[in-house]
């Protein structure tokens, strides 16, 4: 009998022991990507977050929340790779930052054959505009607001054409990347970036949730509920 109640402990032990290494494991994710993988009796999700600004080539200050590019482009490898993870998650509550970063994301992001969902909560600001619309279908919620605007930068610039130039061409790859991932018209986003009567020190537009659905930018008003709902029927019809 005692022999027995031994086996028991040391079996629960080992169960307790396992899932105190799995939650662990779980935020030691989260502190690195921002990311979690969720697992139901039928679908395993990588769930992403993009949240605060967009970090770069530079090293933002201390105090900042950021996405490090560096630490999601090699995890978005990992997921597509993975042949567990059904579909991705991607929430998004972002003031936008590092362009180029930005858009790296992004295009990873609408390169991965595995579905995935994006939901824009609170914020997807500036360059989180590509990032909000990169996933197979994109949602936002009703509070949710969205800045378009032109390409900036901050610090020393040189007032030489060439500049101006490339300032130009990065927003034409910035447009051209969101109206090829959404219903967007690129006459009336490019009308959007340069409106001067809405931000009192800029140019550009801030619109909310439903606004931007009747701009085709995003594809549905929706939450949780709604996104979660979408992935898994395309992970199903896949």
């Amino acid at each position: 009998m005692k022999n027995r109640e031994d086996k028991r402990t040391n079996e629960n032990d080992g169960e307790n022991e396992e899932i105190n290494e799995r939650k662990l494991t779980e935020q030691d994710l989260i502190g690195e990507s921002g990311g979690v993988v969720a697992k139901n009796s039928e679908h395993t999700i990588h769930c992403l977050s993009i949240i605060g600004q967009i970090e770069g080539h530079y090293i933002l200050p201390d105090g900042q929340k950021a996405t490090k590019y560096e630490h999601i482009l090699p995890t978005l490898v990992s997921i597509e790779q993975d042949e567990e993870i059904d579909g991705v998650l991607i929430l998004v509550n972002t003031m936008g930052g590092d362009v180029e970063a930005g858009l790296a994301i992004a295009e990873v992001i609408a390169s991965m054959r595995k579905p995935t969902v994006s939901v824009v909560l609170g914020g997807g600001h500036s360059i989180g505009v590509p990032l909000a619309v990169s996933g197979k279908r994109s949602f936002i919620v009703p509070s949710a607001t969205m800045t378009i605007h032109p390409v900036r930068i901050n610090g020393l610039v040189v007032g030489v054409p060439q500049t101006f130039t490339y300032f130009n061409e990065m927003q034409k790859r910035i447009i051209n990347f969101i109206c090829a991932h959404s219903r967007a018209d690129k006459e009336k986003l490019y009308e959007l970036m340069m409106r001067p009567d809405m931000m009192a020190t800029d140019v550009g537009s801030i619109i909310e949730g439903r606004e931007a659905v009747e701009y085709g930018i995003i594809d549905e008003v929706g939450g949780l509920d709604r996104a979660l709902e979408a992935l898994r029927e395309m992970i199903e019809g896949k």
